[in-house]
């Protein structure tokens, strides 16, 4: 089976996208209103990019109806965000932050989501995520009116202590159970996980 892009309609793209590339990795992104309010939604058009600088990148469209998302207006407004990782322990509430809150009821305070300051940005972040990087927006790819590609770059991680080895600058797995996003209500566990030997180093034949 195959599909031409164009004889699809931009719903039908979305399925088959989300359907086959799995599992992705979900930017819980906290935001600062005008007033003040903390926003907190979750997106899964989302991966890290670069080291130097740290940039990271997701996708922001607009509502069904239209609507822009109070993500897209503060972001616009601050040029800065967090972008705070779930583990299992979050995942249900990372969840229902998705649904459509108005711009004067903040996620995190109706769902009982504890905030922490940041360092170098007013936003905060989520205080029990595993994982946080403050960010100001680097770089804003307007797509059709319809979306926004916001890249980001990361001025600060926030990592839980019992999830790091600060010597060998490196994740405890053991410890550490983020969830991906499936598709539409599903998401996924990682704890089953495969480890391969080091890839072979080839080199090529002399020549004769």
């Amino acid at each position: 089976m195959q599909y031409a892009s164009d004889d699809l309609t931009p719903h039908e793209r979305y399925k088959v996208l989300t359907a086959f590339v799995l599992p992705r990795p979900i930017a819980w992104v906290t935001t600062m209103g005008p007033t003040g309010t903390i926003n907190a939604a979750p997106f899964s058009f989302f991966n890290v990019f670069a080291e130097d600088p740290p940039l990271c990148m997701f996708a922001i469209n607009k509502r069904p109806d239209g609507r822009i998302k109070d993500t897209w207006t503060n972001i616009e407004r601050t040029g800065e965000f967090v972008v705070n990782l779930t583990d299992e322990p979050l995942a249900l509430k990372m969840h229902e932050s998705s649904g459509d809150f108005p711009p004067n009821v903040g996620e995190p305070d109706y769902l009982g989501l504890k905030l922490a300051p940041s360092v170098d940005i007013k936003t905060p972040r989520l205080a029990d995520a595993p994982w946080a990087m403050e960010c100001k927006t680097w770089q804003v790819i307007n797509v059709k009116d319809d979306r926004q590609l916001v890249i980001g770059e990361g001025l600060r991680f926030h990592i839980r202590d019992e999830l790091w080895d600060d010597k060998a600058k490196r994740v405890y797995m053991d410890k550490y159970h983020p969830v991906g996003r499936m598709f539409a209500d599903r998401y996924c566990r990682t704890n089953d996980r495969m480890e391969f030997p080091a890839a072979p180093v080839v080199k090529a034949a002399a020549a004769e």
